[in-house]
C-alpha cells in the first residue's frame, strides 16, 4: 500500500542575500523541494523574491554537479571520491613540500555557512599552514567593515533590526538599488514613508528604489565622499550639531569638523553635480526628526576610498547625535547571504574567529587553545582577496577554492582569468559547474542549503539556523566532510568534524569573549527563538560558561540593538574620523571620457553561477547590457538593443544599449552577473582601498563605441 502521509514543512532561510528570508521547504516526489511562505520570520513575513521562490530548481539532477570531475587529458572526466580527494590532498602537500605552505592558497566565500567559514579557516592555518587566505565578501562590505571599526570599535551591518526602519523619521539610503537587490526589504522602506517618515536615496542612477525616494540625490560615481562631507558642512553652518552628544559620547569632532568644513556646498556641487538647494533640503530633512539613520550599500563601499567615504557618512551621523539612541544610527545593508558570519570567524586574511585579529597575541593564544595548537605554529595575516589572486600561478602555485566564481565576479577579471590558468593546481567545490570550476584540475560537488544544516549571520546581526530539508543525491558531499577528509589525508586526524553542530560547538568557544561572541548561542536556541543576535555570550554576565546549557533560564538574551548604552572602543566612546575628498583611481580624459559604474539586476544574483541556471529568472533576465543616457546614445548613433562596446584600460565589454534617462550623461552601467564577451569585470579597475582592500568596482573611467555590423 502507498504511503499517503502528506510530507513535513521544514522552516529554514533562503541560499541567496543577507536578508535571509524564511520559507518553509516541503520534500517533492522528484527529490527536490516546493517553497511555501513562512510568516511567521519578522524579516520578510512570507514574502519572497523571484529568486528565493526558484531556489529549489539548482537542486535539480539536470542542473547541479553530482559526482568529481577530475581533469584528465585536458578535459574534466568523472572519478571517485578517494581518487578525487587523494589527487588534492597529493597536490597540495607536493605544493608545501616544494614550495613552502604560504605556496597553497585558500579562497572562499561570502555565502558559507558559520560552521564552513570557521572551518575553513581553520584548515588553512592548522591543515596547511598558510597565511593565504581571503574571501569574496572582501569584495562586499568590507569598507564598511572598516569604517564601522574605526568609529565604534565593532563591525555588524545592522546594529539595529530592520523592524526599527518604519519607526525612525529619516533614512539617507546611499547606494542602494535593494528594490532589485532584496525586493522584500522595500516594505520597510515603503512602511517608514507610509507613516510619514521621508526616504532620501543616494544614487546616479534613477532605479527602482530612487523612484520611491522623498528626495533623490544623484552624485558623479565616485563623489559620495564629497557630498555626505558637503551635507556635514551645512549640519555645522546650520547649528544642527548635537553638542551634548558629540561632548558626552564622541571623541575627534574638532579634526572631523575642520575637514568638513572644507566643502563647502558650492565646491561641493561642482564635484558631485548635486545643486546646492538639494544639498540644503536633503540636511533639513534629516535633521529635522527626532529620529534618523543613514544606510550605506556598495555604491560608496566599493572604491579606493571607500573606508573614507563610509566614515563620512558616519560622522554625519555621530554630528547629529544619531548613534546608539533608539530608532537612529548608522547601518550597512551586506550583499551575500553570509556576508556578515563570513567575515567574523576565520576566512579572511587578518582574522580569527570571534572577530579577533590575526596579529593580537591574545586572541592567538585563545583560539590556539580551542584549537590545541600552539599560538606560535599559527601563521600571520596574508593577503587581501585581490593580491591573492593577484598572486596566483607565481608566489601562490597551488588554490583550493569554496564557494565562489572569480572569474566572473573578480575586478579587471581577464587578468584574474589568465592567473587561475596559470596554477600548478586548483582544486574547486561548487554546486555547479561554474565558469572556475571549468577551469579546475579537480572539482568536487558540495551539497546545497536544502540539503545540510548550517547557521548563517544576516544583515542584522541575527544568527540563523538553516535546515536539512532532504538528503543529497548520493555523489554529493559536504564541504565539512572535504575537510574532514582532506585534513586526515595530510595528517590531522581530528579537530574537523563533518557533523555541524559539532563545528558549531568549536565555534561557541573560540568565539567566546571576542567581539562576535556566539558561546551563549545553540541550534536549540536558534530553532525555538527564530535567530539570536549577537553579541550572545554564555550566561548573563558573559560568563564563558556553561557551554551546554541550552535554554537555560539564565541565558543571555542576544543583542538586538548595539551601542544604546557605550560603543566598543575601550573608553566607550566613538570616534570622529578626519577625512577629506580625493578623486577616484582612475578619472575620465580624452581617451576615456565616461565613468562606468556595476551593480546587479533583480532576477539575477552575484556572479549568476546558479541563477543563470533557472529557466523563469533567465526569461527575466536574459544576458548583460549597457545602460546610457538618450545624449550619449545619440552621439553613438546607437538605438535601443544595438550592441555597443565599453572599453577601458583593462579590457573590452559588448553587449545591447539601453536608453534610459534615469542616468547620468557622463555615466554607464552594466551589470555584472554574467560571464564571456558581456563580462562587465573585464573593465572593472582593482584600485585597492588601503585600509579595507576593496577594489573599485563601482568607478572606472571608459569610452563607449557603436558596434558597426561586419559587411
Amino acid at each position: 500500500m502507498q504511503n499517503s502521509a502528506t510530507p513535513t514543512a521544514t522552516p529554514t532561510h533562503c541560499p541567496y542575500c543577507a536578508l535571509q528570508c524564511g520559507m518553509n521547504l516541503t520534500p517533492t516526489l522528484e527529490g527536490t523541494v516546493e517553497v511555501s511562505e513562512r510568516a511567521d520570520f519578522p524579516v520578510n513575513r512570507g514574502a519572497l523574491c523571484g529568486k528565493g521562490r526558484t531556489a529549489p530548481a539548482v537542486l535539480a539532477s539536470n542542473v547541479r554537479l553530482a559526482s568529481p570531475l577530475v581533469r584528465s587529458g585536458g578535459a574534466l572526466v568523472p572519478a571517485t571520491w578517494e581518487e578525487a580527494l587523494d589527487r588534492v590532498a597529493g597536490e597540495l602537500r607536493r605544493t608545501r613540500a616544494e614550495h613552502g605552505p604560504d605556496a597553497v592558497g585558500v579562497f572562499g566565500g561570502g555565502g558559507l555557512t558559520n560552521e564552513k567559514a570557521y572551518a575553513l579557516g581553520k584548515f588553512a592555518r592548522v591543515v596547511l599552514g598558510t597565511s593565504q587566505i581571503d574571501y569574496n565578501g572582501r569584495f562586499c562590505m568590507s569598507s564598511a567593515a572598516a569604517a564601522g571599526t574605526k568609529a565604534f570599535g565593532l563591525d555588524r551591518g545592522l546594529p539595529f533590526p530592520l523592524a526599527d526602519i518604519p519607526r525612525t523619521g529619516c533614512v539617507i539610503l546611499v547606494g542602494s538599488n535593494l528594490a532589485e537587490t532584496m525586493p522584500p526589504a522595500l516594505r520597510f522602506f515603503t512602511e517608514l514613508r507610509a507613516g510619514g517618515g521621508t526616504l532620501i536615496v543616494v544614487d546616479p542612477r534613477r532605479t527602482r528604489t530612487a523612484e520611491q525616494a522623498d528626495l533623490h540625490l544623484a552624485p558623479r560615481p565616485g563623489t559620495d565622499l564629497a557630498l555626505a562631507l558637503g551635507l556635514l558642512h551645512l549640519v555645522v553652518a546650520e547649528g544642527r550639531v548635537d553638542e551634548a552628544y558629540v561632548r558626552e559620547r564622541t571623541a575627534g569632532w574638532e579634526e572631523a569638523r575642520a575637514a568638513a568644513m572644507a566643502h563647502w556646498p558650492e565646491y561641493v556641487e561642482r564635484i558631485t553635480g548635486v545643486s546646492v538647494p538639494q544639498l540644503w533640503e536633503a540636511v533639513r530633512l534629516f535633521c529635522e526628526p527626532e529620529a534618523a539613520m543613514v544606510l550605506t550599500a556598495r555604491g560608496p563601499e566599493q572604491q579606493s576610498k571607500g573606508t573614507d567615504t563610509v566614515g563620512a557618512w558616519i560622522n554625519l551621523c555621530l554630528a547629529t547625535g544619531r548613534p546608539g539612541r533608539p530608532l537612529s544610527g548608522y547601518g550597512c545593508l551586506t550583499g551575500q547571504g553570509n556576508g556578515q558570519g563570513g567575515r567574523e570567524h576565520g576566512q579572511k586574511a587578518d582574522q580569527l574567529p570571534g572577530y579577533r585579529t590575526l596579529d593580537d597575541p591574545a586572541a592567538r593564544r585563545h583560539v590556539a587553545e580551542v584549537w590545541g595548537v600552539d599560538p606560535d605554529s599559527l601563521p600571520g595575516p596574508g593577503r587581501s582577496a585581490y593580491e591573492l589572486l593577484d598572486a596566483l600561478g607565481t608566489d601562490i602555485r597551488s588554490l583550493l577554492l569554496m564557494g565562489s566564481n572569480p572569474v566572473v565576479s573578480a575586478p579587471r577579471a581577464a587578468h584574474v582569468e589568465e592567473r587561475i590558468r596559470s596554477l600548478d593546481f586548483l582544486a574547486v567545490c561548487d554546486v555547479v559547474l561554474s565558469e572556475t570550476a571549468a577551469l579546475a584540475d579537480v572539482v568536487l560537488p558540495v551539497t546545497q542549503w536544502a540539503e545540510e544544516t548550517g547557521t548563517t549571520t544576516s544583515l542584522e546581526g541575527r544568527v540563523l539556523l538553516r535546515r536539512r530539508a532532504i538528503s543529497p543525491p548520493g555523489g554529493v558531499r559536504s564541504d565539512l566532510e572535504v575537510m574532514h577528509e582532506l585534513a586526515a589525508r595530510l595528517g590531522v586526524e581530528k579537530g574537523f568534524p563533518a557533523d555541524p553542530e559539532e563545528v558549531f560547538e568549536e565555534l561557541r568557544r573560540a568565539s567566546a569573549g571576542g567581539l562576535a561572541d556566539y558561546s551563549g548561542i545553540t541550534y536549540r536556541r536558534l530553532a525555538e527563538e527564530n535567530g539570536v543576535f549577537w553579541p550572545c555570550p554564555a550566561g548573563p554576565d558573559s560568563a564563558p560558561d556553561p557551554f551546554g546549557e541550552d535554554g537555560a533560564a539564565d541565558a543571555h538574551p542576544g543583542t538586538p540593538r548595539l551601542f544604546l548604552d557605550r560603543f566598543a572602543h575601550a573608553d566607550g566612546r566613538a570616534r570622529f574620523v578626519p577625512v577629506t575628498h580625493r578623486p577616484a583611481a582612475e578619472e575620465p580624459d580624452d581617451e576615456y571620457p565616461v565613468l562606468l559604474t556595476t551593480g546587479r539586476v533583480v532576477a539575477q544574483y552575484q556572479s549568476g553561477a546558479q541563477t543563470r541556471r533557472v529557466e523563469e529568472l533567465n526569461a527575466a533576465a536574459p544576458g548583460p547590457f549597457v545602460e546610457l543616457h538618450p545624449r550619449l546614445a545619440a552621439r553613438l548613433g546607437a538605438a535601443e538593443g544595438d550592441p555597443v562596446a565599453v572599453v577601458s584600460r583593462r579590457g573590452r565589454a559588448v553587449a545591447p544599449a539601453r536608453i534610459t534617462t534615469g542616468i547620468r550623461p557622463d555615466t554607464v552601467f552594466m551589470p555584472f552577473h554574467w560571464p564571456g564577451e558581456g563580462r562587465a569585470n573585464t573593465l572593472t579597475n582593482p584600485a585597492l582601498d588601503p585600509t579595507s582592500r576593496m577594489p573599485e568596482f563601482k568607478v572606472c573611467a571608459v569610452r563607449v563605441e557603436a558596434v558597426r555590423p561586419v559587411t
